[in-house]
């Protein structure tokens, strides 16, 4: 535990001072946000790019206190894919199909350092009771990549939101890959958290500089890395469900914005104002404050991962399909499925 503090503390401190340095890099190459539509909460240009910072510190902290194999190096080729997309996206722009194609990429070169999802254990069965994959186990496994790094993506909507969420959800991980005595990824998931945690004193309302596709697409893709070393390569019960609950808040907000988008017949590609940071807002609570509950919520979906995980038996099934179910109900209780709270501009 002595090295993955120390592998923590760096990450924090180069994260830190990197941050500055990465504000006047986006200031220089033009990657800056002007708000264009009510949708955006700022009211003045903002400088992107700040997942410069976490990007550095992660790769630069990983080289020091994780061995250098295989999936090591296709982690860091893929996050440097994804890093490369994040840049083109904030700088000039970049379409979602082409946001895809770079997702894909990056996903076969997980597959292929052997960061991929083999099989999915059965609850239900006699213990260790697992289901092989085979084929469909690159396809599942890029769905499940693609799927997480834009849901992260996608709640980076207020500041210190994404670098929170993502600092909590790796600090999940720790506990929980800990647990299953996976080294590694305890180490590099208190380095992604030392990362975000030095970014936030730039970040956290008001904001000095967004992490911008950058840093979200980045550590989407990093957490997913995580949830299939951390967790799904164990014979756990639970292989699938911790990962899902310990992302609970941008899964789920995003699960909820492609049902709602659906039931009022947009595409689920269009943006609206019906995400749960948007309907805490309209609820009258200050940025800070809804960043704030939001944290919350996600240190919850956290504790509980962390709870199932230790439990490990088929009664922690029970209690995931009970906090699935308690989530969806409040979910449509704030209209988040439906929409029917919101207002016009949704």
């Amino acid at each position: 535990m002595e090295n993955t503090l120390v592998a923590f503390l760096i990450s924090a401190i180069i994260s830190l001072s990197m941050t500055p340095v990465a504000k006047k890099v986006a200031v220089r190459v033009g990657a800056v946000d002007i708000p264009k539509d009510e949708r955006r909460v700022h009211k003045k240009p903002m400088p992107l790019m700040g997942g410069l910072a976490i990007f550095i510190s992660v790769l630069v902290s990983s080289l020091i206190f994780l061995p250098i194999d295989k999936t090591l190096i296709s982690i860091i080729i893929g996050s440097s894919i994804i890093f490369i997309s994040g840049v083109i996206d904030d700088i000039r722009g970049l379409s979602p199909k082409g946001k895809l194609i770079f997702q894909i990429l990056a996903s076969i070169v997980l597959i292929l350092g052997d960061v991929k999802i083999d099989a999915i254990t059965n609850p239900f069965g006699a213990p260790g009771t697992v289901l092989s994959l085979g084929m469909f186990s690159i396809p599942i496994t890029i769905f499940w990549v693609v799927g997480i790094t834009n849901t992260l993506n996608l709640i980076d909507g207020l500041d210190g939101l994404a670098a929170g969420v993502a600092m909590i959800a790796s600090l999940s991980f720790l506990f929980v890959a800990n647990k299953f005595n996976y080294i590694p990824v305890v180490i590099i998931s208190a380095i992604v958290a030392g990362a975000c945690l030095g970014f936030l004193p730039y970040n956290f309302n008001p904001a000095k500089i967004f992490m911008g596709d950058t840093g979200a697409l980045f550590l989407g893709f990093v957490l997913a890395s995580l949830s299939i070393e951390g967790v799904m390569k164990s014979v756990a019960t639970i292989a699938v469900v911790v990962p899902i609950i310990i992302l609970g808040v941008p899964i789920f907000d995003t699960t909820f914005a492609i049902f709602r988008r659906l039931l009022n017949g947009k595409s689920i590609a269009e943006a609206d104002k019906g995400h749960l940071h948007h309907r805490l807002l309209k609820l009258g609570f200050s940025q800070r404050k809804t960043v704030l509950i939001l944290y919350a919520i996600s240190a919850i979906f956290g504790l509980c991962a962390i709870f199932i995980a230790k439990t490990n038996s088929k009664r922690a099934v029970y209690l995931a399909v009970a906090i699935f179910l308690i989530t969806i109900f409040l979910a449509n209780k704030l209209g988040l499925i439906t929409g029917k709270k919101g207002d016009k501009d949704e």
